[in-house]
């Protein structure tokens, strides 16, 4: 193959304006095609539209980046995930091309160098001709079920799949080009070298797409007015309306309660939970340190429910345990101030054992050798742990505090809704996300995208969170950062 194209690698390899022909040549590509997947440039055109369509605001051109509109306008839920699918890989593509373009102008190629410019170049053009390819496939499918049944492909989309496979070829061309000069091979060598752990893969493979990709069809649920008649598939497609719902119900106030709590019960936790191991990993008699163990780990097992009664029972106003012992006339149940610290308690009571485990476990791995040798510099116990078992948690510590991260946005919804449950006077200080999307999708009929919309926003959040963290960490110590 590489021996037929020698001709139109060598062109491709000659350089101009300090460049070589084929990077220039893959980043016009990259170029045009983000300038036809742009807002202005109409992939679909809607052939007959009638008054009563452009009076409700239909219009003769739509770009897949705002063909939603059309949707919405028309109420045609059936279009709506397709066209969802397709925004994501056109927007998905045109970042991808802009990243390589980007390289381009700036000299620098990544990692891999040119060979990994080349991978990224020919990811783009495959999404970017799949995406024109799949418009096509879903025009078929909008005539079919649209009330107009009169949607067309510009000239557009056909543009992108011809500047897709030019670039594609001329990407794979230098790529392979590339492969030989470094002594690479591709995935294709790399699968018949390897076959049969690629095969190990498959039940991995099925068990993810099933349990956690094939699930997030049903973010979907965040853009639509659910109905059991329509489905999920077919119901009224409403845009962002179910985001301005939440942001209007004090999502600032949700979003800070749930930051808050999680940022003390990180901290706070994994400190206790690594001032705990440290302790234990020093007591001598073993019997003492298994019974301690022990004792300190039992309180996870306890159910929430069980919990509310233990809580109930100490906090009640009239007959509750604290008041009737200390002859006070504390209110807890009708004053926020005092939760915080309550929820804080129980929450490091019950979840200190089970952490405090992970850190001891890394203890345990600790060479005995370290601290002899310290101890016969004179090191004292305080010495020893500071310069010795601190530093060798450290990694166990940010990882943790990385996996922690990613779920900053979900609150402790059993934690608060048993201890708090329906007392609107404690919401001001006690209210989160996950309790709010409960009552509301409980409360309200036919609210489920109300629940996904809150979802999908502490999900982001919390990617955009451990994105973020684990970029500084990779900048400071990339040893410790997770990728």
């Amino acid at each position: 193959m590489i021996s037929r194209a020698i001709p139109y690698v060598k062109v491709l390899e000659e350089e101009r304006a300090g460049r070589k022909q084929g990077l220039l040549a893959t980043a016009a590509a990259s170029l045009l095609t983000i300038i036809l997947t742009l807002p202005f440039v109409p992939w679909i055109s809607i052939v007959g539209l009638s008054a009563e369509s452009a009076a409700e605001g239909v219009r003769g051109g739509y770009s897949l980046l705002n063909f939603l509109g059309y949707v919405q306008i028309t109420v045609q839920g059936a279009l709506g995930l397709p066209a969802m699918i397709l925004l994501l890989a056109v927007v998905g593509a045109a970042v991808l091309h802009a990243i390589g373009l980007a390289r381009v102008l700036a000299g620098h190629y990544g990692a891999k160098g040119l060979l990994g410019y080349y991978t990224l170049a020919k990811g783009a053009s495959l999404l970017s001709f799949l995406s024109a390819t799949g418009m096509l496939v879903f025009l078929s499918f909008a005539n079919a079920f649209s009330k107009l049944n009169g949607f067309a492909a510009t000239p557009a989309p056909f543009l992108v799949m011809l500047v897709s496979v030019a670039g594609y070829t001329a990407a794979m061309l230098l790529e392979r080009r590339e492969r030989v000069l470094n002594h690479e091979h591709g995935f294709l060598e790399e699968f018949r070298r390897n076959w049969i752990l690629f095969l190990f893969l498959i039940p991995c493979f099925v068990y993810f797409m099933i349990n956690n990709y094939l699930p997030m069809v049903g973010t979907y649920f965040a853009f639509t007015q659910f109905n059991f008649r329509d489905g999920l598939f077919a119901s009224p497609f409403v845009g962002l309306k179910n985001f301005e719902y939440l942001a209007q119900a004090e999502l600032f106030k949700l979003t800070r309660n749930t930051i808050l709590y999680n940022i003390v019960f990180i901290l706070l936790g994994n400190v206790l939970q690594i001032a705990f191991a440290i302790m234990i990993s020093w007591v001598v008699n073993k019997r003492f340190r298994k019974i301690s163990q022990t004792m300190i780990f039992m309180p996870y097992f306890v159910s929430f429910v069980i919990l509310k009664v233990f809580t109930y029972n100490l906090f009640e106003y009239n007959h509750g345990l604290i008041n009737t012992m200390f002859n006070a006339q504390l209110d807890f149940y009708n004053t926020p101030a005092y939760w915080p610290l309550i929820i804080t308690i129980f929450y490091i009571w019950k979840n200190l054992g089970y952490g405090m485990v992970v850190y001891l476990a890394t203890i345990m791995g600790i060479s005995e050798e370290l601290y002899e040798a310290a101890r016969v510099d004179g090191a004292s116990v305080w010495q020893q742990i500071r310069y010795i078992t601190l530093p060798l948690l450290k990694p166990t510590f940010i990882i943790l505090l990385l996996y922690s991260l990613g779920g900053i946005m979900r609150g402790q919804f059993e934690l608060f809704f048993q201890l708090v449950g329906n007392n609107g006077v404690l919401f001001g200080t006690t209210d989160i996300i996950d309790t709010f999307v409960y009552r509301i999708t409980t409360s309200q009929v036919m609210s489920m995208g109300m629940g996904a919309a809150a979802g999908l926003y502490q999900s982001v959040f919390g990617f955009i969170i451990i994105m973020g963290t684990n970029y500084i960490i990779k900048r400071r110590n990339s040893e410790y950062a997770l990728f």
